[in-house]
This record gives C-alpha cells, structure tokens and sequence, in this order.
C-alpha cells in the first residue's frame, strides 16, 4: 500500500519542504489540492498545462524526495445552486481530470455535489430521511435534473482520460453513505467513477468502514486515513448536532469556501471532532482498515488527512503516521 498524506494542511510552506516532511515522517505518497474549496498551493496548473517539460520537472521533485504522487484532491460543491461557487467547482473538477491525465496520476478525489431543493432554490439544501414525499419530490429534482447530467458528463470525459474519480461519501452531499454511492454508480453506468473511502464522516454516522470497504469492493478506488472522536455530548444531543455559528468573509482566519461562504465555527462541547488518526479509533481498528483495503487493492493510496484543532500541524501528522505505519505492520 502507499501510505501517504494530504497536503492541504502544510498549504503555508513550498512542495519541496512538504514532501521532506512527509519523507521524514516515513511516507511514501502525496495528495495534492487541485481546487476546489481550497487554492492550489503545491500544483502549478499553468506550467502543467504549458509544457512536457514542466510536467517533468514537477514529477521530478516527487521521485527526489522519494514520495509518489497519488492524487489530485479537488474536493467542492460541483452542484451548488450558487452560479459563483457551482461553476468554478464544477469545473474544477473537470480541470483535475485533464490535469491528472497530463500528470500520469490515476487518482482525482472529490465530492458529489449538493444542488437547492427546487429550480427556484438559492441555496443548498440535503434532503435525507425523506418519510415526507416533499422531500422525495426534492430528491427527484436534485438526483434527475442536477446531478445525474452533471456526474454523466464527469463519467464519460474520466473514462475518455482513464482517470478514476473517487468521490468521497460526505453528509451535505448527494452521495453520503454506501447506498447513494451506489444509486449514482448504477445510474450512471459508471466505470470511472466510484469511492473514495474517508472513514471520519462514516463514524459518526454510525457506519463502519471496514464493512463498506467488503461491501464496495472493487469500487473503493482510494482511501483517507483520518479519525473521528465521539464524545460524551452525543449522548444528549446525538450526531446531528447543529450548534455551529457562523464566521464573518473579514474575520481573522476566516476560510472560504468559494463566493460569500465561509467555514462554520465548530461548535463547543461538540458531539464529535475530527481528531489525528489514533485519537478516536486505536491501531487494531486500523489494521483491519488497511487489511480489508490491501484485499481490494494491494497497491491502494491511503493518505492521511489532519484535521485535529488540537494538534497543529506537524504534530498531528506525526500522530497520525506513527498510528497508521503501526497499523500497517499489524496486517
């Protein structure tokens, strides 16, 4: 397996020193951003698409730091109902297919999309548990008019690449657990299109990943390696808890997430956190993640994703490496 990590979170610091770090940490891959909710920091798309030899280059700082690069994350809201945000990441993501296809890297890693309720609507809206047919008439319209000729289109040119585009099952998303997955998959006859398997937001649905991984199989086409802590809050007010606040475009460290929005302020005593791999879930239970991957795919990428607020960055991603190359040697 490569194991590896996302380098969104070294975003302040240039490629050559990111990937000394991931080196050092005893890695041997590298997902880089390619757009999307975040810039593209490590990936200088302009000189990729200008020449060979800028490709070649930029491949040549990866193989003299001894790192593999596995993807190209473009992770955003390809669907939003927003024109601003839904046709910069709608074609973003046709961007990283032509990119990684330039690149000679299999792998694009994004999420499906989230349309309005309706023609009329201006703002996303997830429509789950829909045991009133309003919500099956939003659905409808979400699935059949909005996503369906969007991911068609994203199927065919991923197929004309032979690049895998790897959707990763994300709440506020069409596609959020195994049976979405799979209901886009069928619809749109998909052989390039399938699953990006992050464990963080399948536990706190209750789901376990290790079963999703033996359930999709040969659909699982990358992985992250990042955890979820559930604390003791969930106890009274449950996984779905809604107490985030909001963070204003002109504050300090506000982050964008494309045209007027901005990434909510978590809330305190929070139900569940995202935590460094190891932090909610121990090496066994990642050992049995990494086996029932390297049974899909021997040569899978699973890179580390740090989103730990209470660990910065170099001290999360050690963590979390230090847990899973221990899970790696458990298999």
């Amino acid at each position: 397996m490569k194991l590896g990590a996302y380098t969104a979170v070294l975003h302040d610091k240039p490629l050559a020193v990111t990937l000394g770090i991931l080196r050092d940490l005893g890695l041997k891959g590298a997902e880089i951003n390619s757009g999307g909710f975040l810039p593209a920091p490590h990936l200088p798309i302009a000189d990729i698409r200008a020449s060979k030899d800028a490709r070649d280059e930029y491949i040549g700082e990866f193989d003299a730091a001894g790192i593999t690069l596995t993807a190209l994350n473009c992770n955003g809201n390809p669907l939003h109902p927003d024109l601003e945000v839904r046709e910069k990441h709608g074609q973003d993501v046709r961007d990283a297919i032509e990119l990684a296809a330039l690149l000679g890297v299999s792998r694009v890693v994004t999420m499906s999309g989230l349309p309005g309720s309706d023609p009329g609507a201006r703002l996303p809206s997830w429509t789950v548990l829909p045991w009133d047919s309003a919500y099956l008439d939003a659905r409808d319209y979400q699935w059949n008019e909005v996503a369906l000729p969007y991911w068609r289109d994203i199927q065919a040119r991923a197929a004309d690449a032979d690049v895998k585009v790897c959707i990763e099952m994300h709440p506020h998303n069409i596609v959020y657990n195994p049976a979405t997955l799979l209901r886009l998959v069928e619809q749109i006859n998909a052989t390039h299109v399938g699953a990006e398997m992050d464990p963080s937001h399948l536990f706190w649905q209750g789901i376990d990943p290790v079963a999703v991984v033996e359930e999709l199989g040969e659909l699982v086409y990358n992985a992250a390696a990042k955890d979820t802590r559930i604390n003791a809050a969930a106890s009274v007010n449950g996984v779905l808890d809604d107490r985030h606040t909001r963070v204003r475009p002109d504050e300090p460290g506000a982050v964008s997430l494309g045209g007027r929005y901005t990434l909510s302020r978590w809330p305190q005593n929070s139900s569940w956190d995202f935590v460094a791999v190891g932090r909610g879930h121990d090496v066994e239970f990642w050992s049995r993640f990494l086996a029932a991957l390297e049974k899909v795919d021997p040569d899978m990428a699973v890179s580390i994703e740090h989103e730990d607020q209470e660990l910065d960055q170099i001290e999360g991603l050690r963590f979390a490496a230090r847990t899973l190359l221990a899970a790696a040697r458990g298999i």
